[in-house]
């Protein structure tokens, strides 16, 4: 159900589940217009999709039904606060903003309400420590991890050498793109590559002077850190200037078809990151015979398998074992807010369980802890096939360098508890 007027979330989503009042209530912060509408319809198209069909195959989550509340936001970081604000009353058990902006704003309010946030490869990167934001979860990595994985990958490729290269950083010029700025200046500094910002204003739309300035000095590498258009953009744009498309290489958020298809060719041989795999994966026939035939899908269907309706469909997986292992520890199947937030600290999620659940190898096998809401921070480097329409996996996970990202999450982490004035320790 798509909401328009946030007034009447709350509402119109108690009249819709009258049939069957759902006990475990999951909000939906989704975006199906605007200029990232693209990236956010398929995410939510995958996620809803999943609980939809826990609900069918299971009759929810430990026998309690599962109710989506979905809430447009536009990608706007107000109205992903008021959506927060008209839906926490409904006895909400997880958000999931797919914003770095929305999240920023949300950390706090969430944290005195004592609702879970799950910020899976997005959000506030520190958050990673669980000593300080008790009740932020970003795993299974994050943004820092992620620039360290595109490094490391690079190191791989140049034969554990990047002296004197020149590697650009085309961003998007908000809190999400300005998130891994600090590390690839700390890896430069480590591994003696000269590190350049070209800054893109939302939503995207013009890049000129960034391209002709990338024309111009030629980078040995691009790293992207774009959403929505701006992807599209960025591709175009390197393919009219004849930039390598294997020396271009976009984080986990811009790395799925949308962002390759309208360059056609030319956008043959791009790299970027995923957090997690793709592929014919025995839960999609569930999803398909359940969900999809029996006309219950979140959107069309035009988006079923593709990049982001699987991590979609992942991030939904980790919402519903989160609750459930909150159900195991607590002994209730109607669990709360703050027992779900204590599910998500003792997540184990193994491969054994992955291969139960039709994902195996959806992403890395990953364990959490007070200390630890961050995951593993590993990610693939895939890249497009334009004549088979695909993204193919080139690696297999890469760590990131710890040495490097976990001094710089202590110490944002202890400046924010600072600043806050909140005494780090476990719930």
């Amino acid at each position: 159900m798509k909401m328009k007027n946030l007034a009447a979330v709350a509402v119109a989503a108690t009249l819709g589940a009258a049939p069957v009042m759902a006990d475990l209530v999951i909000p939906d912060l989704s975006y199906r217009t605007g200029p990232y509408a693209a990236g956010g319809t398929p995410f939510s198209d995958g996620y809803q999709d999943y609980f939809n069909m826990l609900n069918a195959r299971d009759g929810g989550i430990g026998g309690e039904a599962v109710r989506v509340l979905e809430c447009e936001t536009g990608y706007n970081t107000e109205k992903g606060v008021e959506c927060y604000e008209a839906t926490k009353g409904e006895g909400a058990l997880i958000y999931q903003p797919l914003s770095t902006g929305i999240t920023y704003q949300l950390i706090p309010k969430a944290t005195a309400d004592g609702i879970p946030i799950h910020t899976m490869g997005y959000g506030r990167t520190s958050a990673a420590n669980g000593e300080v934001f008790n009740w932020t979860f970003n795993y299974p990595a994050n943004y820092w991890d992620a620039a360290s994985v595109m490094v490391n990958y690079l190191l791989d490729e140049n034969e554990g050498s990047l002296e004197g290269k020149n590697i650009a950083l085309l961003f998007h010029n908000s809190a999400y793109g300005k998130e891994p700025i600090r590390t690839l200046e700390t890896l430069a500094e480590k591994h003696g590559f000269t590190f350049t910002q070209l800054a893109v204003d939302h939503p995207g739309q013009e890049q000129k002077s960034q391209w002709l300035r990338i024309r111009r000095e030629r980078p040995d590498y691009i790293l992207m850190w774009g959403w929505g258009v701006m992807n599209q953009v960025a591709i175009q744009e390197a393919v009219n200037i004849g930039y390598p498309m294997d020396q271009f290489i976009g984080n986990w958020w811009s790395g799925a078809e949308h962002d390759v298809t309208p360059a056609g060719a030319g956008a043959d041989g791009y790299l970027s990151l995923n957090m997690n795999r793709i592929g014919d994966l025995p839960v999609f026939e569930d999803i398909k015979t359940l969900v999809h035939d029996a006309g219950n899908t979140a959107g069309d269907g035009s988006n079923f398998g593709n990049v982001l309706y699987t991590r979609g469909m992942y991030a939904a997986m980790l919402g519903a074992e989160a609750i459930a292992k909150a159900q195991e520890i607590h002994g209730v199947a109607d669990v709360t807010a703050a027992m779900v937030r204590d599910g998500m600290e003792a997540l184990d999620i193994t491969d054994a369980r992955m291969e139960e659940l039709g994902m195996a190898g959806v992403g890395p096998a990953f364990s959490v802890s007070c200390q630890d809401h961050g995951g593993s921070g590993l990610g693939i480097v895939q890249q497009w096939n334009a004549s088979e329409g695909k993204f193919v996996a080139l690696t297999d996970y890469i760590a990131p360098d710890d040495s490097v990202t976990l001094p710089l999450i202590m110490e944002d982490s202890a400046a924010f508890a600072a600043e806050n004035n909140i005494e780090p320790g476990c719930l």
